[in-house]
């Protein structure tokens, strides 16, 4: 009977984050650094355009394995931690399939997010056989049709399985999107956002240290002053965006989708959790592919490619985190003074680093980067003095 009884000991508590859960945001870095090699040197849009569309399909299987086990916490340490490891599978092979996925790796791309989807089907069905008696239509359509879907890619030409991802992936933000329409807000009602805040944190955190990995494993095959150089300028740069977003960007999301709730607003939660981060991610790996490609050559003039990664990558860093406040409900007044000069001063990089040494450029990203963290170190000094 203690033996049954732990078992059906919930996986969590409410509010945190499981080992698990962790142990499986490392295969997804992973898919990451073997994507964000196709943006190192000098991409030109195929290339970019390739990262992007091989790396939304990875992080909306991400945001799907991180809403099942935010939405079911009655989850078994067990069972979570199995579906974790099978997860970790399914995210491994999209992982090793993502160099040819447009090429000779498509259906094993393909049958790495049928299986994804395969696995959130079983975990909904098994938690909505005993907790609700309503049709399961909308688990069935959701991950059963898209699975099917994924499924049969494996076995098309690649033209027709590039349609059919689409397809897939347009079904479940569909169905997201209206999800008042056809029944489903009741569950979004139900979205822990402590476990919501502390999971998009921890999977930054990552992102970041693989960006830090990066700049190491150059510096390493390089080892001179120049290269040490720009990899010092390059971890600061990164450091910087860290310090940014777990000083003031953390709290800032705690209480804004505290406030969201209050509101009810689900589609400002959903925005702020699922679809806003994925650019701010975007931005942080194509920031690492410009220091990865500066460190080789410090005193060269960057690649065009790269100058768009690092300029824009910052853009969209600095970018989204503003958009993300916005909808939070802070006022334009509190956010615009630091966005708009933020967003500006980066994509002014892109012509600078086709004209300047790279290490020049990565010190002007750093001094740029300083001038905005001690604004916002000025900011947060002085609204304790006016309360």
């Amino acid at each position: 009977m203690q033996k049954a009884a732990q078992h059906r000991t919930p996986a969590r508590e409410p509010g945190r984050v499981h080992w698990m859960e962790l142990f499986f945001d490392l295969v997804f870095v992973a898919f990451i650094g073997q994507l964000a090699h196709g943006i190192h040197g000098n991409p030109g849009w195929p290339e970019f355009g390739t990262y992007i569309l091989l790396f939304f399909p990875a992080w909306w299987a991400w945001v799907n394995i991180v809403s099942v086990i935010n939405l079911l916490p009655a989850l078994t340490s067990r069972v979570l931690g199995l579906a974790m490891v099978a997860a970790m599978a399914a995210a491994g092979l999209m992982a090793a399939a993502a160099p040819e996925a447009f090429g000779d790796r498509a259906w094993a791309f393909s049958l790495a997010n049928a299986a994804m989807r395969i696995l959130l089907l079983v975990l909904w069905l098994h938690e909505h056989r005993k907790y609700s008696s309503e049709q399961p239509w909308r688990i069935w359509i959701y991950n059963g049709g898209t699975a099917a879907l994924w499924l049969l890619a494996t076995f098309l030409p690649l033209s027709l399985s590039v349609i059919l991802w689409a397809v897939a992936i347009a079904v479940e933000v569909g169905m997201i999107a209206a999800s008042r329409l056809i029944g489903a807000q009741q569950n979004l009602g139900g979205i822990n956002l402590e476990h919501a805040a502390e999971r998009l944190g921890l999977f930054v955190i990552i992102v970041l240290g693989e960006s830090i990995f990066t700049i190491v494993s150059e510096l390493a095959q390089d080892w001179h002053p120049g290269p040490a150089l720009a990899a010092a300028l390059g971890f600061v740069i990164v450091a910087l965006l860290g310090w940014a977003f777990f000083q003031y960007g953390t709290g800032t999301l705690a209480m804004g989708l505290e406030q969201l709730r209050n509101r009810e607003d689900f589609t400002g939660i959903l925005q702020t959790t699922l679809f806003m981060p994925f650019a701010l991610v975007l931005g942080v790996t194509s920031i690492a592919a410009a220091i990865a490609t500066a460190i080789p050559a410090p005193f060269a003039r960057l690649p065009l490619g790269a100058a768009i990664a690092l300029g824009g990558g910052l853009a969209l860093f600095y970018g989204t985190n503003a958009l993300v406040s916005l909808r939070f409900g802070l006022p334009p007044g509190a956010v615009l003074p630091w966005g708009i000069p933020a967003v500006a001063a980066a994509l002014v990089l892109v012509p600078l680093g086709a004209r300047l040494p790279a290490a020049v450029v990565l010190g002007i990203a750093v001094a740029m980067l300083l001038l905005l963290t001690f604004q916002a170190e000025v900011n947060a000094r002085r609204r304790p003095a006016a309360v």
